[in-house]
């Protein structure tokens, strides 16, 4: 079971940047520079359905998307670009639906010119994730010292602010790489969010977005990008979600959070964090958890839908098979979240998801019933 799992979870993180197309039938990925011209014969079809987005939620949906196919004629084209581009092709109306990490903020909302709903799929989390093959035992971190590092006034693996958080840890005499995302991304925006709400200097010199000036270090496109890099650097340390530090065999490292305590990113902590009373619209931060036994730097990733679906002369028929795809996700899919480290959407989440799928209409008449 481990081994067919970790088999499913490779061949998705090797696909960097591709986009693939799940049915009944066919499980084939298309490269990313035919990605666009797939998409549009794509929207064509009353059976196919276009997605792109975060790379955050994408093991998990490649999973849901497959599952979905084998039972249900609708083929499921997601492009694993990162959440920013995702919001820009839903704002280019050029896809059905895309993925997140992070809401709308003021400015996309006003480009998009329409309600956009945000349902919740699931809760992940962004680990820290390093490069040292003679450290054995997993670091230990403080937020402050992420922000430090971060903002480039940590250089050495040795230093004494690292030693101080690891005592009886041999750490290396290595330069240290910081790792951060060059594309705009969902993944992103949960740690900016998180270093804006733990350090005061984060906060006014950077800021959150899905996109920063990052005061140091190297980019790289997509989580898979980030871990390639790390992985491939001597003294690296990046930022990505859970599955693929755990696919790539990538050390992790803990995390103080607010109650005080070292926190190991994994299921059950993933779980504390998400478990909260969500607001009627879905959108809501899971970062800096004050939950004593939560992952601080845990987030929900949302599927984005315009609220009207009637635009650009698309069908009922499709619209339909949308939202159908995602009530899935949110009810049998859910099995699919523990198996490749994400949490499931807790019965009240579920509640939320379901009013905010509910609301959505095609020439003002309700969709689901």
């Amino acid at each position: 079971m481990l081994k067919s799992k970790s088999l499913l979870i490779a061949g998705l993180i090797i696909a960097s940047g591709s986009s693939m197309l799940f049915s009944s039938c066919n499980n084939s990925s298309t490269p990313k520079s035919t990605a666009d011209s797939t998409a549009a014969k794509g929207a064509n079809q009353e059976n196919a359905l276009l997605g792109a987005g975060s790379t955050f939620v994408y093991p998990l949906f490649s999973k849901m998307f497959a599952e979905y196919g084998k039972t249900n004629d609708v083929k499921v084209n997601y492009q694993s670009i990162g959440s920013g581009g995702g919001i820009l092709q839903l704002t280019n109306k050029t896809v059905d639906f895309g993925g997140s990490d992070a809401p709308l903020n003021e400015e996309q909302t006003t480009k998009i010119g329409a309600p956009v709903l945000h349902i919740p799929m699931a809760s992940g989390a962004d680990v820290i994730t390093y490069n040292l093959p003679d450290v054995k035992e997993s670091l230990k971190m403080t937020p402050e010292l992420i922000a430090s590092i971060y903002l480039g006034k940590i250089t050495k693996w040795n230093s004494p602010e690292i030693a101080a958080a690891n005592p009886g840890t041999k750490l290396p005499d290595l330069p240290l790489v910081v790792v951060h995302r060059s594309d705009g991304s969902g993944t992103s925006y949960i740690f900016t969010d998180y270093l804006t709400k733990v350090s005061p200097e984060w906060a006014k010199k950077v800021g959150k977005a899905t996109a920063v000036n990052w005061p140091a270090g190297l980019g790289g496109k997509g989580n898979e990008g980030v871990s390639g890099l790390v992985k491939q650097t001597p003294g690296a340390v990046g930022y990505v979600e859970l599955a693929y530090a755990i696919q790539n065999k990538m050390p992790v490292a803990q995390i103080k959070n607010k109650a005080g305590k070292f926190i190991t990113p994994n299921l059950a902590s993933i779980t504390a964090a998400s478990n909260i009373e969500l607001p009627a619209d879905a959108k809501v931060s899971l970062t800096d958890t004050s939950s004593p036994d939560g992952y601080p730097i845990s987030s929900f990733t949302w599927a984005l839908i315009y609220k009207e679906q009637n635009y650009n002369s698309r069908s009922a028929t499709k619209a339909e098979q949308l939202l159908k795809l995602l009530w899935w996700n949110i009810h049998e899919g859910q099995k699919n979240c523990a198996p490749l480290n994400y949490a499931t959407l807790s019965t009240s989440a579920v509640t939320v998801a379901e009013k905010i799928l509910k609301s959505a209409t095609y020439d003002g008449k309700v969709i689901l019933k």
